[in-house]
């Protein structure tokens, strides 16, 4: 499909009343897991979106471009709006988390099998394994402190078990800083990688800022509090990758027709037939804007929409599912790497007053006070060992104890082999 060749439909005609506005929320036993994680997705592909607007009207002082942007911002926030509320009132944060990660998990790895950029395919595999880390800590806080059993809301489409330890995410900030592509070279599956792993890594980011207080104990809002400083790591790498270097209505164009993609990829794998019909109603709102976005980049810089992105065909659909073997290849062999400034490095290899060493020093003196570690060894003394759904042992010797949270994976040299990273 090419969005730049439909028939838009009227952006002012696109804004709903209240009763369209307020959608029937999924039932939370029954939906598939990854109809809630698309959800997600597009609730931070709507936030981006969103906030990029605002950010280019807080940059232009013309106000028939300022007012253009406002209608359509208006729409994408209504739709954000409604795609939120999909979400149960009797679904809790902490069960809600559990479909952030499994997202965060299994979209960073069906991106990265994908990706053809070398440097934006390390990113993807380097995070990947901090996310399903993340994954496991509050799949123990759940079981802890409501009985509830992650495995059963991820469908066993994708494990629960320690990755690289959320202690070792920890990083000075300077190294989470990559290269950035240029869109007018790079392949276009790369440019979608980096803007739609940026907005949901930043609506995982803002979620867990906007929860933390709101926890139920305090083990909770500690979790919440590191796992929340460790998004803002991730989306600062996903950002860094993205092209600074194209102008403010060449990136709007991007982000309608990643908007366009999504809503495109969704309609297409989309198993539940009320939120197909969402997905699909979206798609043609995101039409009218992608076309908004052409014209205004033709009236203000003089260029066409081929001149941004070539061929507008989508590539095939983002389809979510399990990547349960990707996942165990990645950590088997890069556990024991850390961000060195644009680059990631075997902490084997770092001297020892590296700057992830001293800066550790200072964020975690001693395991005991880190969280994400208190929070297993409470459920090891609570219930003899971890919670995990695991189909196999862990490829990573260190890390298959079920007595003992390993605190220096990833931190200690020598306690694990890493190979390093592969590129497709």
């Amino acid at each position: 499909m090419n969005p730049f060749l439909e028939k838009p439909i009227s952006i002012e005609k696109s804004l709903q009343n209240w009763k369209e506005l307020y959608p029937r929320p999924y039932h939370k036993m029954e939906v598939d897991p990854y109809t809630k994680t698309r959800i997600i997705l597009m609730n931070g592909t709507e936030f981006e979106a969103n906030w990029f607007s605002h950010q280019l009207a807080r940059h232009t002082c013309d106000n028939d471009l300022r007012r253009d942007l406002s209608l359509a911002r208006m729409v994408e926030k209504q739709q954000q709006l409604k795609i939120s509320l999909l979400k149960p009132a009797n679904e809790s944060a902490l069960e809600h988390t559990i479909g952030y990660e499994q997202l965060a998990v299994d979209l960073t790895a069906e991106l990265a099998k994908r990706e053809k950029d070398c440097d934006v395919k390390k990113a993807l595999d380097f995070a990947l394994l901090e996310d399903f880390d993340h994954l496991y800590r509050y799949a123990n806080q759940l079981e802890m402190e409501q009985g509830v059993i992650a495995e059963r809301l991820v469908g066993g489409y994708t494990e629960i078990m320690p990755g690289r330890p959320t202690i070792a995410h920890h990083r000075f900030p300077k190294d989470n800083v990559k290269r950035c592509i240029n869109s007018k070279t790079a392949d276009k599956q790369t440019v979608l990688a980096t803007l739609i792993i940026t907005a949901a890594e930043q609506q995982t980011m803002n979620y867990y800022m906007n929860i933390t207080n709101f926890a139920r104990n305090d083990m909770s809002r500690k979790l919440y509090e590191e796992i929340a400083l460790v998004e803002e790591e991730h989306v600062t790498q996903y950002e860094s990758l993205q092209d600074a270097g194209a102008t403010w209505l060449e990136m709007l164009l991007w982000h309608e027709y990643t908007e366009c993609y999504l809503y495109w990829s969704c309609y297409k794998t989309e198993t539940c037939d009320y939120i197909k019909a969402l997905w699909l109603q979206n798609l043609e709102m995101e039409i009218a804007h992608l076309h908004k976005a052409a014209e205004l980049l033709k009236k203000y810089e003089g260029k066409e929409w081929q001149e941004v992105i070539p061929d507008g065909n989508f590539p095939k659909p983002l389809s979510l599912h399990e990547n349960i073997e990707y996942v165990r290849e990645i950590l088997a062999t890069t556990v024991q790497y850390t961000g060195v400034k644009e680059g990631y490095e075997n902490i084997d290899d770092l001297p020892d007053d590296a700057t992830f060493f001293n800066y550790q020093k200072q964020i975690n003196p001693t395991a005991c006070i880190v969280p994400s570690h208190g929070v297993i060894d409470a459920h090891i003394r609570h219930c003899g060992k971890d919670y995990r759904y695991e189909v196999a042992e862990n490829p990573v010797k260190a890390l298959r104890s079920r007595q003992c949270d390993n605190t220096t994976v990833g931190i200690v040299k020598g306690v694990a082999k890493s190979t390093g990273f592969t590129c497709n």
